[in-house]
């Protein structure tokens, strides 16, 4: 029952979004880092805190000389080995468990990570989630202000509706070619996103002792060999059971040195975590790669704006959009598309073919400077700081 406790205040970073009014600030790769990565991350942490789940994470046998909780204590607080020259060997006949044997001349692969899984796998979730809270509070709510009272089900009637969107149109054209920071900040968090898993493969595999780059692929070579003639990537990373040596002094004030052997249960649950992350870094490093390409074909070709405004805004011809993208910047796309996204395509719609027609009419000289968005303060209360701030 804890451990369901500790899951259950995870279960908010994946809660479904269309059960509340909440504006949609970002697109759904950014989502995948701030919402399901750091999910993933904060969920295997509480896994592997849990030790009702496996039991204690370690139990090492000895001569008898050691108590047991001592030489448990001792070999988890400094480390365990293995000899990587023992591996693939016959169990049972050769070696008593996989990466054991002989010290004697042997390599030794020391094993320390084990204490510091919990704390990793915590700081990656904070990683993950760092990118999109530096987003959001320079967003500052815009996105939610603006689209207040359109979002969701739309339980207005047709004239507040109607009033809404005449609003909210008049806050776009007054507040039109101001919006370029607003999108910096979104691209650069995007960016941030990108770097931030690609970085997060070096660091867990520096953390791994240099196996990570390989660790899934290893896995997946591993599978396809003959029973008899493989030897388990995975076991080799995270052993089940591992060597500790432990000295004391003896009765006439001798050195004596105590083997041991220590079986690391936690390894079950890390091997599984590991191969799930490997597979899921790389996945989420492509799409954010793509999520990267695209808005800078946004940024450098039109004619992308074109497409993506044709997707949602139907009823208008080409022409129109056309004229729409080429007389708006960078930043009054981004508030446009995001828009799109936080009201139904029959109002985006509306307030589209209105924000087109008041720009036929208007000539570019007659368009308000940025300070009168000061005006838009008794219909969105907060949006006269957006004002203050263009002033400056």
């Amino acid at each position: 029952m804890a451990v369901f406790g500790l899951v259950s205040s995870v279960a908010g970073f994946i809660k479904v979004r269309y059960l509340i009014d909440k504006a949609i600030i970002d697109n759904m790769v950014f989502r995948c880092h701030y919402r399901l990565t750091s999910a993933i991350l904060f969920l295997s942490c509480v896994l592997v805190t849990a030790n009702n789940l496996i039991g204690d994470p370690i139990s090492c046998i000895n001569d008898g000389a050691i108590p047991g909780h001592v030489i448990n204590t001792y070999c988890w607080i400094t480390y365990t080995f293995t000899l990587p020259g023992q591996h693939g060997r016959q169990i049972g006949t050769a070696v008593a468990q996989s990466g054991l044997g002989n010290e004697h001349n042997q390599e030794r692969t020391y094993h320390s990570y084990y204490q510091w899984v919990p704390f990793m796998l915590f700081f990656q979730g904070i990683l993950f989630y760092m990118p999109h809270w530096i987003w959001k509070n320079w967003e500052e709510g815009r996105m939610r202000l603006i689209s207040d009272g359109l979002r969701g089900t739309m339980t207005l009637g047709q004239e507040e509706r109607k009033g809404r969107q005449s609003r909210l149109v008049r806050y776009l054209i007054e507040s039109m070619k101001t919006h370029n920071s607003y999108s910096v900040g979104y691209f650069i968090c995007e960016a941030l996103n990108f770097v931030n898993v690609v970085g997060n493969i070096f660091f867990v595999d520096k953390f791994l002792g240099g196996a990570f780059m390989t660790y899934g692929s290893d896995v997946l070579k591993f599978s396809e060999l003959d029973q008899e003639n493989r030897s388990d990537p995975m076991i080799e990373v995270f052993p089940r059971v591992t060597k500790c040596t432990f000295h004391k002094y003896g009765a006439s004030g001798s050195i004596q040195k105590h083997d041991a052997l220590c079986v690391l249960a936690l390894n079950i649950l890390n091997e599984k975590i590991y191969i799930f992350l490997w597979f899921w870094f790389i996945i989420l490093s492509v799409l954010s790669g793509l999520a990267i390409l695209y808005s800078a074909a946004i940024v450098m070709m039109p004619t992308t704006r074109e497409a993506v405004l044709k997707r949602r805004f139907r009823s208008a011809s080409s022409s129109q959009i056309e004229n729409l993208i080429r007389r708006i910047q960078i930043g009054d796309f981004l508030m446009l598309h995001l828009l799109g996204q936080n009201i139904n395509v029959t109002s985006y719609c509306e307030v589209l073919q209105t924000l087109v027609g008041v720009m036929d009419e208007e000539r570019p000289g007659d368009t308000p400077s940025a300070p009168s968005t000061l005006e838009m303060a008794p219909i969105y209360p907060e949006i006269g700081k957006f004002g203050k701030e263009t002033e400056t």
